[in-house]
């Protein structure tokens, strides 16, 4: 259960340097922000990708188990950066997503990097 946790908490800090480093951009391009804020979403991304190396699953089942933290780090987002309070389908979506994503992570003899 150790491992699950660990796993968790990696795939919410990728989360958050991706959202980063979509979302200086989105500021640069929507709300007309300073353009100096895509050095920062870079190295954002950058840090995205080097995070993702950190799982310790095959590339493709890393990506497929992420997606389902990604959609609730980005309803959080939404919630906590943006005040848009999520909706009950929101959560129920997270719900589905996480539920996908423990089904993905805890399948038996799947835990060594490939």
């Amino acid at each position: 259960m150790t491992e699950l946790f660990r796993t968790f908490a990696l795939f919410v800090i990728t989360a958050v340097a991706e959202i980063v480093g979509c979302y200086l951009p989105w500021l640069v391009l929507k709300q007309e922000k300073s353009i100096w804020l895509l050095l920062p979403a870079v190295l954002s991304l950058a840090l995205f990708a080097w995070l993702l190396t950190l799982h310790p699953f095959a590339a493709g089942r890393t990506y497929a188990a992420y997606g389902g933290i990604y959609i609730a780090v980005a309803l959080a987002w939404l919630w906590l950066i943006e005040g848009v309070t999520p909706t009950p389908w929101d959560i129920a979506g997270v719900a589905v997503a996480l539920a996908g994503m423990v089904i993905i992570v805890m399948q038996p003899g799947v835990t060594a990097k490939v």
